[in-house]
């Protein structure tokens, strides 16, 4: 998000962490400054002033590279245009890369003209992060978005009834920990799924919801608690099934002797 790229928060990065963050297309760049040949004076921060980003983007000076990345169910190739190292006033001496993604191009139908999407203006904080990675990285940030969305709406993080100054703290990191732990147990276990509702959409999702999750982390807990062995009613009616398809007599009248 823009309203992030900002000085409060370049200036105050964690330890280990990398910020990746849209800014404006008409910001004011420069280059890192070049040592100086004597070690008198004031040090220089800012070198050379740079073309904005979107004069950068309609120039011919600086080539497109393509990259790979996973988005709207599918890789795409994307075109970017990188400089290695800037500088920006916001984030004082810190070197950052810069980034621009060409818009991509979509139909609303089949049938319909092409469209293209705006262009992205990014920098980040860790100039030496692989492109690959980084790319990635920001087309999953709508990811993100869903994640706190589940864990507010769904979870109820941070609605907690509590008062203890400690424990309006701990409560929030306790559920965003057992939501991720939710996620990384669906993607170990093999892929189950509850039936969807009569009046739920037929359309296969590619996706499993939290709320689909949550659901089958419940049919399993309850079905454990109440000491029912699903699998073995499956395989009683298999057998029946068997019986009643068999041309062995034997088995035939074992059927009927059943129902």
């Amino acid at each position: 998000d823009g309203s992030y790229t900002n000085e409060a928060v370049l200036k105050r990065l964690p330890d280990r962490t990398a910020l990746i963050g849209r800014i404006r297309k008409d910001s004011s760049l420069y280059l890192p400054a070049e040592a100086a040949a004597t070690g008198k004076g004031r040090k220089k921060v800012y070198g050379d002033s740079l073309p904005t980003p979107e004069q950068i983007r309609q120039s011919n000076d600086y080539p497109w590279v393509s990259v790979k990345a996973w988005a709207a169910g599918k890789v795409h190739d994307f075109d970017l245009k990188v400089i290695p190292r800037v500088r920006w006033r916001k984030a004082g001496n810190k070197d950052l890369k810069l980034i621009i993604i060409r818009p991509v191009s979509y139909r609303k139908t089949t049938k319909s003209r092409l469209l293209y999407r705006e262009p992205a203006y990014l920098l980040c904080s860790d100039p030496e992060m692989d492109l690959a990675t980084l790319l990635q990285a920001y087309l999953w940030r709508w990811e993100i978005e869903v994640n706190f969305k589940d864990q507010k709406t769904i979870l109820g993080c941070g609605q907690a009834q509590v008062r203890n100054k400690d424990t309006c703290q701990k409560v929030p990191a306790f559920l965003t920990a057992v939501y991720s732990m939710l996620l990384v147990a669906s993607s170990i276990a093999k892929k189950q799924e509850l039936p969807r509702p009569k009046w739920y959409k037929t359309t296969k999702s590619i996706r499993t919801t939290t709320g689909d999750l949550i659901n089958l982390f419940r049919a399993i807990s309850w079905a454990d608690a109440s000491k029912i062995n699903f699998s073995d009613f499956v395989n009683i009616q298999k057998k029946l099934q068997a019986l009643k398809k068999s041309d062995n007599p034997t088995l035939a009248a074992a059927f009927h002797t059943r129902n």
